[in-house]
């Protein structure tokens, strides 16, 4: 993926560069398997405030929930921690002329967007996961009224 560092770990969903097209389409294959990034403040997920699961939107693997989305304005929903520590995996990403920390889901490898530290929010972690829209799939908790 792109020119980052790769993940040596053997993942649990291994699909051909062919099935993950197949899987996918044409934008879910460029951000989840080229690590490419959907347009700011237009993802289906940057201003929902449905509770549920935020799942990899490739394999289904669980990554976030509602419960850690805040608003970041920055344009992609942002979480600040992932479900369970071992959800995911981080890269070092060193491309764009700077150092960050690229996050993919730890059961297929696909790209899911980055995690920033110090920005100063007010969340437990004081991180942000900046995450695509389209690397994620919504599933709202049975109890879940409808958004307003």
């Amino acid at each position: 993926m792109s020119d980052k560092s790769t993940s040596a770990k053997p993942y649990a969903v291994q699909r051909t560069d062919d099935e993950w097209r197949a899987a996918l389409s044409p934008a879910e294959y460029q951000v989840l398997r080229k690590a490419g990034t959907e347009p700011a403040f237009r993802g289906e997920y940057t201003d929902t405030k449905t509770h549920g699961v935020y799942s990899c939107r490739a394999c289904g693997a669980e990554l976030f929930r509602s419960d850690t989305k805040f608003e970041s304005h920055c344009g992609w929903p942002s979480f600040y921690s992932p479900l369970a520590g071992d959800s995911v995996e981080y890269i070092e990403d060193r491309s764009l002329g700077m150092k960050r920390v690229e996050v993919r889901c730890a059961t297929c490898g696909s790209h899911l967007g980055h995690v920033f530290e110090g920005e100063g929010y007010d969340t437990p972690t004081d991180q942000r996961y900046c995450i695509n829209s389209i690397s994620l799939r919504l599933q709202p908790d049975e109890d879940a009224a409808p958004e307003a």
